[in-house]
């Protein structure tokens, strides 16, 4: 029994990882989990970085660092509700985002500068390290489209 035993071992070994590898190469598109560096529209050299995370099935994305940020301690003047007066740095500006096919959409985004909030869709290149975010309200032809740039290293 150990003979036959020790004989199926590599061959369970190796359909185990052609169906891992499998599932990599044929399954589901990589979330956009991580550190991304936005840009400014308005030709400023202001942007930030912002942490793109996964809570239940949903993708939620908050800043984490402001760069060359006039004021680094700057607060959502123009935001309602509990944003309000808030700081820009640590506040959670994209949320409810599931996936749906090769993207994710269904959530919203928030202008802090504006105070401004839009449905939102997001997409992953195929080498990962750029993120389309589409911003819009109604109808996505009716919105703006930003490419995120993958961060690797946030200083503290």
């Amino acid at each position: 029994v150990m003979l036959k035993m020790s004989f199926l071992n590599p061959i369970l070994l190796g359909c185990s990882a052609l169906v891992a590898c499998s599932a990599l190469a044929f399954g589901e598109v990589a979330a956009p989990i991580g550190f991304w560096e936005t840009q400014d529209d308005s030709g400023s050299k202001e942007h930030a970085i912002v942490e793109i995370y996964q809570q239940d099935s949903k993708l939620f994305g908050k800043i984490v660092q402001l760069v060359n940020a006039k004021d680094p301690n700057a607060v959502c003047d123009k935001c309602d509700d509990d944003k309000k007066d808030q700081p820009v740095k640590g506040m959670v500006i994209v949320w409810d985002l599931e996936k749906s096919d090769d993207e994710w959409s269904g959530g919203h985004i928030l202008d802090p500068k504006t105070g401004k909030e839009y449905k939102c869709r997001m997409s992953l290149n195929e080498e990962g390290n750029e993120l389309e975010v589409r911003g819009y309200l109604g109808l996505p032809l009716l919105g703006r489209t930003q490419t995120w740039k993958r961060f690797v290293k946030v200083e503290e």
